[in-house]
């Protein structure tokens, strides 16, 4: 049985990132944390309860997101989270942007959810929460 806490792993090309799931409060909210070996670069994927949204909350499973029609991902799949990370990176280009060493990429994990669950590889919007990069060293 695997611990619920510890960071995984995934490689992608030659960039591995390190990830882990967590669901937090008080606002409650999954948060899908992908932390890139080398220059710590931290990618959030937030998925918050909103109209016709729901969090699993712990059941059926911890880190299991669901939409109105019962469309759902389960975010401890690392398929899953290797289709996330390619969404966010294709929108953000967190891979190399901004040049500082450190810092942190919030994204709403929802609009993410809907270009994966439609499978048709497009997003509306800017998906950035804010809007704005938010650094921190």
């Amino acid at each position: 049985m695997r611990s619920e806490r510890r960071l995984r792993r995934l490689v992608v090309g030659d960039t591995a990132w390190l990830w882990t799931v967590r669901h937090r409060h008080p606002d409650c909210r999954e948060v899908l944390s992908l932390h890139r070996a080398g220059p710590r670069r931290t990618l959030r994927i937030v998925f918050r309860t909103v109209p016709d949204r729901r969090l699993s909350a712990g059941y059926p499973q911890s880190g299991v997101v669901v939409d109105a029609r019962g469309r759902s991902l389960n975010l401890n799949e690392p398929g899953t989270v290797r289709r996330l990370l390619d969404q966010a990176l294709a929108r953000t280009g967190a891979c190399g942007r901004p040049p500082a060493e450190g810092f942190e990429v919030e994204l709403d994990g929802w609009t993410l959810f809907d270009v994966l669950v439609n499978g048709d590889g497009l997003m509306g919007g800017d998906g950035l929460m804010g809007g704005v990069w938010s650094c921190s060293r």
